[in-house]
């Protein structure tokens, strides 16, 4: 899956920092930047196309079909927003299950099956399953 053209991972060819990832950004002629440096937005669909890729690789060896997302939508603008459930709704129809926590009222909208965990009080919640 391809979230985005826009974006190359770079690993730092320093030896004393060799995790660190740069991102180059092809839509600002190649700048290269640091994770840091990228808003909350950036950070999660690098983040996100991260896990997709080492999930793949690692899937060669073992079978991965599930995987959890815990918040981060909230960070994204209306087009990466579809994009990145676009490419988690295809993933889904692979036989992957997705699960994804968020407060996102559209997520709610968009997202056939959830589950909701409601305070009733006194320290008490219930769990609703919507489909």
């Amino acid at each position: 899956q391809n979230l985005s053209d826009r974006y190359i991972l770079n690993m730092s060819k320093d030896n004393s920092t060799p995790f660190e990832l740069s991102v180059i950004d092809k839509y600002h002629n190649g700048l290269e930047r640091t994770a840091q440096n990228l808003s909350g937005g950036e950070k999660f669909i690098v983040s996100l196309s991260l896990a997709l890729g080492l999930s793949k690789m690692a899937s060669k060896n073992m079978r991965i079909d599930t995987m959890f997302i815990d918040e981060g939508f909230g960070t994204l603008d209306s087009d990466y927003l579809d994009i990145a459930l676009n490419t988690l709704s295809n993933l889904q129809s692979e036989g992957k299950i997705i699960g994804i926590i968020s407060h996102l009222t559209e997520l709610k909208e968009r997202i056939a099956t959830h589950i909701e965990i409601v305070q009733i009080g006194n320290g008490h919640s219930k769990i609703m399953i919507n489909s």
